[in-house]
């Protein structure tokens, strides 16, 4: 299966491949660039081969690369790629990722050391012949030593679901440091990334020190790796989890700007400088300053900042539409819009119409479902348990389902204060077909059409598997369209631009489900639906009660595929929603 995932992976290592081997940077930057342009991109780059056009006019793949991925569709591999990998041990990839390691210091190793992978890395570091390596000094190696360690024992990139709870800890606690100001997350986190690397924590407050020393001295903290007045990091075991986490402690005047430069992304700031030159003003960490020619910096010199206190002010400085973290990636930008564009937030959804109870394989009861449902405010809640295919989910024979449906409706009707649906969550089957018969699925009021199986499908067959399955006049939602668990399978790759156009013609709504395993659809496919003006459903999937919660990481995917509230049924009114469900039957 040759998914943009696939292809962008291959470009990456490219670039791995060719800093190792001594290339020139701009044919390093340019396999980059590329491999962050395929990975963005919502259409599967393999239907376009045949247009190398259509390649090159998407930003950051040029007339050398669309070639390639031509060449990657036609053969199924990258003649450069394979004679990269031919000139450079494979295990050197992983000994280029350890921290501390460039690309220079590797190729000396390889070069000098006849180091070909992290068990050669190890045995020169335990004979101490390391150190004939120049720069190689004892603190360095004990660094890379641990580097090691460290990254023998964790998963690298945790999902966001993991690291925004830790994120969240850490912050809690430094707040409660006496004299503490404002303290928040920044990094990948607050831009809602799918996966997060480490950590980066901003505090301001009256003692500087006194928020240092409560950063490093935190319980789950296994090593302080770095401790100075503006910065301190330190590696954290948090149960199983292992994560790095960076503190920078800043005044409160450049909180704003400090806020901006360590959100990122770095391809956003740098847009951002760009726009500062071109308007006579210079933009770093500290703050918008008047353009200087100085080298020395101009906080450093006691120039006062035009602006620094806040994001939304550095913003306006520069003549631009304030920009939502989450908007804040390569690709996406201020250039986009004349004002702030208005995104979902959480208080928006009104409804969950994917939900699980012991039926199947949820923990609640209908009745205790329902009441969760109720604390949050919502009008409508859906039980849409498991279709019989799915046994080892307790998926539900059509007899058991005839029962569930009047158990439903009996708890429906002695409710008040909120709508409660009878619903299924119905497997797609291999050839597109759905779980229950048409006769079946019209006696329920909403039906959630979901993959489960055979997630290895070509695109071309997955693509058609699944607009039978929103053809189904009967479906209202797909549910988690490609069948993804983030970084535990790819899943499905279908064409994402038929799948939202049929969703058009079919008003049936597609799913992000908000589980932080899942994030199904990605924020890339949530853009070309946005783009194509199909309906999006926001559902969390529960199965306990605290899962409701989970309705942050969707909102984040959401609002990085530039959702407004009005396109997301879950939003609407209970009219509305209702409307909208009851014109299929």
């Amino acid at each position: 299966m040759s998914s943009n995932a696939d292809i962008a992976a291959i470009f990456e290592q490219m670039a791995a491949l060719l800093e190792l081997t001594g290339a020139d940077k701009f044919r390093v930057n340019a396999h980059a660039r590329a491999a962050r342009a395929i990975e963005a991109c919502a259409e599967p780059l393999v239907d376009l081969a045949d247009d190398l056009k259509a390649l090159e006019a998407i930003e950051g793949i040029g007339a050398k690369s669309a070639k390639k991925i031509a060449e990657y569709a036609e053969t199924g591999e990258i003649k450069e790629h394979r004679e990269l990998l031919a000139k450079v041990p494979s295990g050197l990839l992983d000994v280029l990722a350890v921290p501390g390691l460039g690309p220079k210091t590797v190729k000396l190793l390889w070069e000098e050391k006849g180091v070909e992978g992290i068990d050669d890395l190890k045995r020169i570091i335990e004979d101490g012949s390391i150190a004939d390596v120049p720069r190689m000094g004892a603190k360095t190696i004990a660094n890379i030593a641990d580097a090691i360690s460290f990254a023998e024992r964790s998963a690298g990139r945790l999902q966001l679901g993991l690291a925004v709870p830790i994120a969240e800890m850490i912050c809690e606690r430094l707040r409660a440091v006496k004299g503490a100001g404002s303290v928040e997350y920044a990094g990948s986190a607050r831009r809602g990334r799918e996966t997060v690397g480490d950590l980066d924590i901003l505090a301001s407050g009256k003692d500087e020190a006194a928020l240092h020393d409560a950063f490093s001295s935190m319980p789950e903290v296994e090593k302080v790796l770095a401790s100075g007045e503006s910065k301190s990091s330190v590696r954290m075991q948090v149960g199983k989890h292992l994560i790095q986490a960076d503190l920078r402690v800043v005044g409160a005047a450049h909180h704003g700007a400090a806020l901006m430069y360590f959100t990122g992304s770095k391809e956003f700031n740098v847009r951002l400088r760009e726009r500062a030159l071109k308007k006579g003003m210079t933009l770093n960490e500290y703050g918008l300053y008047p353009e200087d020619q100085e080298k020395t910096p101009p906080q450093h010199r006691g120039v006062k900042p035009i602006a620094s206190k806040t994001e939304e002010a550095i913003f306006e400085a520069l003549g631009v539409a304030f920009v939502p973290p989450e908007l804040r990636e390569e690709g996406t930008g201020w250039e986009r819009w004349k004002q702030t564009p208005e995104l979902i937030e959480v208080k928006d959804i009104r409804a969950e119409l994917h939900a699980h109870t012991t039926a199947s394989d949820g923990a609640m009861s209908i009745e205790e479902l329902v009441e969760a449902a109720k604390e949050r405010g919502f009008h409508t809640i859906a039980v849409t348990d498991h279709s019989r295919s799915s046994a080892i989910a307790g998926g539900l024979s059509v007899e058991r389902l005839m029962e569930h449906i009047e158990a439903v409706r009996e708890v429906d009707a002695k409710t008040k204060g909120i709508t409660v649906l009878a619903g299924s969550e119905v497997d797609i089957l291999a050839d597109g077909t759905l779980d229950y018969e048409d006769k079946v699925l019209k006696k329920l009021d909403v039906v959630v059409a979901s993959p489960h199986a055979s997630l290895r499908q070509e695109p071309v067959v997955a693509t058609e598997r699944l607009l039978k399955a929103i053809a189904n006049p009967f479906v209202h939602i797909l549910g988690h369209p490609t069948g993804r668990l983030i970084g535990e399978r790819e899943a499905l790759s279908p064409d994402i631009g038929r799948l939202v156009a049929a969703a058009v013609e079919h008003r049936v709504a597609l799913e992000i489900n908000s589980h932080w395993r899942r994030l199904d659809l990605r924020d890339v496919h949530v853009r070309a639906a946005m783009s194509g003006g199909a309906l999006i459903a926001i559902d969390c999937d529960v199965h306990r009660a605290e899962q409701f919660g989970n309705i942050r990481y969707g909102i984040a995917t959401a609002r990085r595929g530039g959702v407004a509230p009005e396109r997301c049924i879950n939003t609407w009114t209970a009219k509305k929603l209702h409307a909208l469900l009851k014109a299929k039957r």
